[in-house]
Order: structure tokens, then sequence, then C-alpha cells
């Protein structure tokens, strides 16, 4: 008995010793996805910017500017006579609000409040910080951005929903030039 118990086990032994049988790859269809994905956003801002579009055919009274990031805007109050308009590193004070395209409003500028930022070195929504470097001190500028450039995919997690395009009016209070600014740390 105690053979037949050594056999089976010998036999059990072997036969478990065999290499596992590699298993085969699922096969996935990787591009799709990101494929989709892109004509999902393709799709998305084509329909903004023809909604914004037509908001400035049927808009009269105001002149507006293509920018070359993706978004249009007019002047509100516009400075001719000053020429600097703020850099990386400088900084800036404003004030702005957010509409939808409807003109309903999200956030007041009192809300909001005066906003003191550093250019390109924080993180407010891209429309914003690309916005006031077309803007002098003291101009008043109301943006129309496609929701790219605005919050985005995301939102806000407050007010702002996914994928909306947003009105907003800002307002550059002041501007600090890097370099003076550094000088007047230097005498410090």
């Amino acid at each position: 008995m105690k053979r037949i118990i050594l056999l089976l086990f010998g036999l059990f032994l072997m036969l478990s010793c065999n290499e596992p049988e590699p298993r085969k790859p699922v096969a996935r269809k990787t591009g799709s996805f990101m494929r989709e994905s892109i004509d999902r956003n393709k799709d998305l801002l084509q329909k903004e910017e023809t909604y914004i579009k037509s908001i400035i055919e049927s808009d009269t009274i105001n002149t507006y500017y293509n920018s070359s990031n993706g978004y249009w805007y007019y002047y509100n109050k516009q400075d001719t006579t000053a020429s600097y308009m703020p850099k990386e590193d400088d900084v800036v004070l404003i004030n702005y609000n957010i509409r939808t395209l409807n003109n309903d409003t999200i956030y007041t500028s009192e809300e909001i409040g005066n906003i003191r930022f550093k250019v390109d070195k924080e993180d407010y929504f891209p429309g914003l910080r690309t916005g006031i470097k077309l803007m002098k001190k003291g101009e008043e500028i109301t943006f129309l951005f496609p929701s790219v450039m605005g919050y985005g995919y995301h939102g806000d997690d407050q007010k702002i929903g996914t994928n909306q395009p947003l009105i907003s009016t800002i307002k550059l209070i002041d501007i600090i030039e890097a370099a003076s600014d550094s000088l007047k740390n230097n005498k410090n």
C-alpha cells in the first residue's frame, strides 16, 4: 500500500512539474479610444465656436478680435497711448467676472475680488493667463472663451460645469514689471 501511495505521489509530482502554458494576449484597439476622444473634442470645439460666432454676428455694437489662442474679445475700455503689455514674471493686479454665453452670471467681480498674480507662473484658467498678455494697464476687455480655454472638461468643482464656454470681462488694474520688481528687492 505504501508503494502505491509513493508511486501515485511521484506520478503526481512529475505531472505537476510541467511548464506553465503562457496566456495569449487580449487583443485591444488602443488607438481607437484616443481617436474617438480627439473626434469628440473636435466636434465639441466646432459647436462652441459656431455658437460664439453667432453671438458675435448678432452683436452690432462691439468690434471683435480673434486671438491666435482660439478665443474672441472686444474692448470695453482701450488705452491707445500705453504700449507696455504684461510679460512672463510681471505681477499684475486684475479684476474679472465670469458669465455663461447666455450672459448668466457665474461669478461676479465682487465675489472674485482683486487678484494679484505673477504672469505665466500661477494656475489660473488658460484664457485668463493668455488674455492678460493682450492688455495694457487700465484696459477692460470682454473675452469669449471656448471651454478648452476656460475650465475644460473638469470645470471648477463649484459653479462652472463640464465643457462650459465662458464670457469674462477682465480689467487690468496694474502691472509691476519683473525688472523693476527685482530692482526694488535688491535695494532693501
